[in-house]
């Protein structure tokens, strides 16, 4: 008798390609990349770099839709519906019959990459249905009675497989683990963050993933945009990158065709409290995950697919090892943001000097407390 197999989160691919190196990747994979390593939005492309019908799967596996699946494709028909009449609706904008309804609605991407006619109507409608479907998963996921940790361990059960799948087929990979953010770890990210809602913490779920060798970060991105991460769900605006250079890929996506007509992202930010020799790639994506296997008879008929926020790192050993010395080990960097906290918690308001506090408390433990947190070098968020 064989084994069961688990459920997985994320849809099975037969692809038997893995790691490319960077001047042998097609144009629309390099396209992907960039907007990961740049924290771009794909709400500003105007242009798909598709080849063919291979990608347009490979598009929709990872955004969790089957396309031998009846139910997915009559998903997609009414995605398009609904598009169309926001854009008349809404933007007053008039949608050619041939992209509004009688194109193959699996054809939109490939006209969306091409330079004929309908070409920026199927970009524009296929950016409104991102929209859709995003906010449609958003709302399923209120509807059911499906608990997080239940959602988590699918999907790092999930990613694990997949993980030593790639492994085994060659991909650089040499370490991956994940981990969860504790109830007094978010406390402590909402205190030292300015924005204090729960809402805005994106690394609830972890993956850190550890190659060989600088050089096989972009294939292991690459792999990874193809298998089970959509470049469509990179959360903008939330990639830190002190670790690879843009300048080859840059070069390669220029040479191929413009995509995103918007500017190069300014440099990131290093977070205030890693030390000053750390590097590495962060990103997060929203993971379309399907939930078959985890719904009730009641909720089969509600949609099959919800989202996960993720936070991804990336870096290559020799990094990984440097990141553990001195002022960039974790321990360092927790000691640091702590100190923060308490500044934070127990500054007192700043005392005039004709106006001196009654005891001198608030101004002494003020001064005492933000000895505590500016040891480091980081100075006052204030």
């Amino acid at each position: 008798m064989g084994a069961v197999s688990k459920p997985s989160a994320f849809l099975p691919t037969d692809e038997a390609r893995v790691e490319l190196p960077l001047d042998e990747l097609p144009l629309q994979h390099a396209h992907e990349i960039r907007l990961l390593l740049r924290g771009d939005s794909v709400i500003d492309w105007h242009r798909l770099a598709m080849a063919d019908a291979e990608d347009v799967r490979r598009l929709l596996r990872v955004n969790s839709i089957d396309v031998n699946n009846p139910h997915d494709l009559e998903r997609l028909e009414d995605l398009r519906r609904r598009s169309v009449m926001y854009l008349t609706d809404n933007l007053g904008l008039r949608v050619d019959e041939h992209i509004a309804s009688k194109a193959n609605v699996l054809e939109l991407p490939l006209i969306a990459s091409g330079r004929g006619k309908g070409q920026r109507q199927a970009c524009v409608l296929l950016k409104v249905m991102h929209i859709m479907y995003h906010l449609d998963a958003r709302e399923l996921r209120t509807l059911l009675s499906i608990p997080d940790h239940a959602l988590f361990e699918l999907v790092e059960q999930s990613t694990m497989v997949l993980f030593d799948e790639l492994r085994q087929s060659g991909v650089g990979v040499v370490e991956f683990a994940w981990s969860r953010k504790t109830p007094d770890s978010l406390v402590t990210k909402l205190l030292v963050k300015r924005e204090t809602s729960a809402a805005r913490v994106f690394d609830r779920l972890r993956f850190r993933v550890v190659v060989e060798d600088p050089a096989d970060i972009i294939p292991t991105l690459d792999v990874m945009l193809s298998r089970f991460i959509p470049f469509n769900y990179v959360v903008p605006g939330q990639t830190v990158n002190s670790l690879v250079d843009p300048g080859p890929l840059e070069r390669r996506v220029a040479a191929g065709g413009e995509v995103s007509t918007v500017a190069a992202a300014p440099a990131d930010l290093p977070n205030e409290f890693s030390g000053s020799g750390y590097a590495v790639l962060n990103f997060v994506a929203d993971l379309p995950v399907r939930v078959d296997a985890l719904l009730g008879e009641g909720e089969r008929g509600s949609g099959n697919v919800v989202f996960v926020l993720a936070e991804f790192q990336i870096v290559d050993r020799p990094r990984a090892v440097a990141n553990e010395l001195g002022e960039n080990s974790h321990a360092q960097y927790k000691h640091r943001q702590h100190g923060r906290v308490r500044e934070r918690l127990l500054r007192g308001p700043r005392v005039q000097p004709s106006e001196p506090s009654e005891s001198g408390e608030g101004e002494t433990e003020a001064r005492r407390t933000g000895g505590q947190g500016n040891g480091d070098g980081n100075g006052s968020d204030s």
